[in-house]
């Protein structure tokens, strides 16, 4: 009986051994999006709880990014469906997170968005719900995450609306863009999401 299960575990070792480096090779295989070399920028946001999080924050994590606004009453409410989901399957896992911004930082204050993530039940050390200056926010999605290809400035009169997310690795490097109200596409972010957690 022991040496049965003795036998179990190094058959168990070996199989880990062979699947790391099979998981990494997997990752590989993702494309590198923008331009060569492109990562995401530096940046300062709060959280829901006033928490200022930075690139250094997330340094090492695997990130689903979005925008979003919390009066939004036509795609957003459909996304964060989307996204709540996500988040159920993959909350556990070590270095995921999700990074929601809005694109409304004069309507959606640290405690507006506290009260909407409480609808979700977001643990803030894995979803966080962002904001901080409009310029700041608009240059991110424009230049760094690129899930938006407009030439405003962050002005009064600019408006960032997506239904797009990114996926974002471990050394900030763009892997991938869903359509969040696809189905296949989410499907797909979470085969992507798997094989980069899975390459730690």
């Amino acid at each position: 009986m022991y040496v049965l299960g003795a036998s179990a575990v190094i058959l168990f070792g070996a199989f880990f051994l062979w699947l790391s480096p099979q998981l990494s090779a997997k990752a590989e295989t993702l494309p590198v999006l923008g331009n060569p070399g492109h990562t995401i920028a530096d940046f300062s946001f709060l959280d829901q709880e006033g928490k200022t999080i930075t690139r250094d924050s997330i340094r090492g994590k695997v990130c689903v990014v979005e925008y979003f606004f919390t009066t939004c009453p036509t795609i957003c409410p459909k996304m964060n469906a989307e996204m709540l989901k996500v988040y159920d399957r993959f909350r556990d896992v070590p270095g995921f997170l999700i990074l929601s911004h809005t694109v409304d930082p004069t309507t959606d204050s640290v405690p507006v968005l506290a009260r909407y993530a409480e609808r979700y039940h977001a643990d803030p050390r894995v979803w966080m719900f962002l904001t901080g200056p409009k310029k700041e926010l608009y240059q991110m999605a424009r230049q760094s995450y690129l899930l938006d290809s407009g030439s405003g400035d962050g002005g009064p009169d600019d408006f960032v609306h997506t239904q797009m997310w990114a996926l974002v690795d471990q050394q900030g490097r763009l892997r991938g863009f869903y359509d969040s109200l696809q189905p296949d596409q989410v499907t797909k972010l979470e085969h992507d999401l798997h094989t980069l957690l899975a390459s730690r």
